[in-house]
């Protein structure tokens, strides 16, 4: 569904499991910095809103959108992580470097997640403006950061 369509930030926690001893790793892009950490802000509080220790919330940066997936592998690869939540943003630009990166990095995502057996989301925000991007964090279409987390939550319960 189209973001316009729906927001980010609205789900339901009636089938959330117990994730107070689950551990998370955020892997966050500097890449448009300002924005990414709001992100990350919405996926840290919403895990804490619905259980997750502090201490079991783990926060690493990579420079860029790209680098997410070594960034998740990195992560991943630790048995303890339960999941990893990966939070970036693309913006179109002149050129059409934005569709080698989203694809490298969903494809990339997915092999991830496939490789360690464990839920590897894909909280990239691609949109055309920065505009764009700020509706998609925490802005009029919600916080992209919190739907990634929420995912997170809804595939541990499988």
């Amino acid at each position: 569904m189209a973001t316009a369509l729906k927001n980010l930030s609205d789900y339901s926690a009636a089938q959330f499991i117990d994730i107070s001893e689950k551990k998370f790793g955020l892997v966050v892009a500097e890449w448009n910095r300002a924005i990414t950490d709001v992100l990350s802000q919405g996926a840290y509080e919403t895990l804490l809103q619905h259980g997750a220790k502090p201490e079991n919330v783990f926060r690493n940066t990579v420079p860029g959108s790209f680098e997410l997936t070594l960034g998740a592998q990195l992560l991943a690869q630790h048995e303890e992580i339960d999941a990893v939540i990966c939070l970036g943003v693309v913006i179109k630009g002149e050129t059409k470097h934005d569709d080698y990166i989203c694809h490298a990095v969903a494809q990339g995502l997915t092999n991830v997640g496939l490789k360690f057996n464990k839920p590897v989301i894909f909280g990239l925000v691609t949109t055309n403006t920065e505009e764009q991007a700020w509706d998609r964090a925490g802005g009029k279409h919600g916080n992209k950061g919190v739907e990634a987390a929420v995912t997170a939550i809804q595939m541990l319960g499988f």
